[in-house]
């Protein structure tokens, strides 16, 4: 399946349906008088975040959505059946915004989240409800209400735990497939990744989370050069951010530096997440280099960094364990967060 972050749709929401001019005109009866019913509301238009979706791609082959209108109000005070709603399918972590890009409509960041993006018209009123002690043979009727038409953009920021970040060729793919099921593509050459991708590391039965592969990050990237920052998004609501750096680096600092400056500039409180500085690929280190580096970087950052391999496997369970002992605290720290109220019947 291709991965698809950002498209562009358009909505329109249903007609409203006229409401009917009519008059009862039975055989036998003695007081006739109108009987036009109200026309049907149009439909609306839904965005649901469901299960089983990681991307927009299916909005790549369908832009247009169009609810059902309303039908007509009838005589003998037929209401016009309602138009039928349309609802469209997205991942959780999508964002609604209006057609300059820039204003954000709902943040859908939860599964099941439903938020109505265009309300339908209402019908009209048929004569009937215009009947009075003046007016006992009303014979006007109301059209229906024409539905709202919007051009949206939708974008997908990736619901994730820990992302993973880093210069190009740092071994963030190899990590990922180390840790998780998630098979991405591994090459020896920079940009290997391309897009996002997810896997789910499972610790234990309850030591599970989603940890998210970020295209590599180069000097400028918050300006444009390379794939730039457009994946960055996708660990905005990360609670760990894993920096990857590639021990087989002549100067390992710089690296740390070089992608530490790209999130600062980026903004959106990347630079407040926990980061857990790695060291990688020290299988092909010798332990006096693995030594050095280590140090080095401890002295930059502050931390002692983590000494891991994707390939052999050294170090990566360590790592995983404090990245979800990180998260645990983070999901406390939500739950807490949450205004409980004493409901009762």
């Amino acid at each position: 399946m291709k991965f698809l972050d950002q498209c562009k749709i358009y909505i329109r929401s249903g007609d409203g349906g006229a409401g009917a001019v009519s008059f009862r005109r039975e055989k036998f009866i003695e007081y006739g008088g109108p009987d036009g019913g109200d026309g049907g509301r149009g439909g609306d238009v839904w965005i649901e975040t469901v299960e089983g979706l990681n991307t927009l791609i299916d909005f790549r082959y369908q832009q247009h959505f169009k609810a059902a209108i309303g039908a007509h109000g009838m005589g003998r005070d037929r209401h016009g059946a309602n138009g039928a709603d349309i609802v469209l399918r997205a991942p959780a972590g999508t964002q609604v915004f209006d057609e300059d890009g820039e204003t954000l409509l709902a943040d859908l960041d939860q599964l099941g989240m439903r938020v109505r993006l265009a309300k339908g018209g209402n019908g009209g009123f048929g004569n009937t409800r215009f009947k009075g002690p003046m007016n006992q043979a009303p014979r006007r009727a109301n059209p229906g209400l024409d539905g709202e038409e919007h051009t949206l953009w939708l974008r997908l920021k990736l619901i994730a735990d820990v992302g993973l970040v880093g210069l190009p060729n740092a071994g963030k793919s190899t990590l990922l497939a180390a840790a998780s099921a998630a098979r991405p593509k591994i090459a020896n050459y920079p940009f290997t990744t391309l897009t996002p991708n997810l896997g789910m590391v499972d610790l234990s039965s309850n030591e599970r989370f989603i940890m998210a592969d970020i295209p590599g990050l180069i000097e400028g990237a918050s300006e444009g050069a390379g794939l730039g920052v457009r994946f960055l998004g996708h660990v905005e609501r990360t609670t760990v951010l894993i920096h990857m750096i590639d021990g087989t680096e002549p100067d390992v600092v710089q690296a740390w530096r070089t992608v530490r400056g790209e999130l600062d500039a980026y903004g959106e409180g990347l630079s407040e997440k926990t980061e857990f500085v790695t060291l990688n690929k020290i299988d092909a280190l010798d332990p006096e280099t693995r030594d050095e580096r280590a140090a080095a970087l401890e002295k930059a950052t502050g931390q002692k960094p983590f000494l891991v391999s994707g390939v052999s496997g050294e170090g990566v369970t360590e790592l995983l364990r404090a990245a979800f002992a990180e998260v645990r605290r983070g999901r406390a720290e939500a739950a807490a967060s949450v205004e409980h109220v004493d409901w009762r019947p």
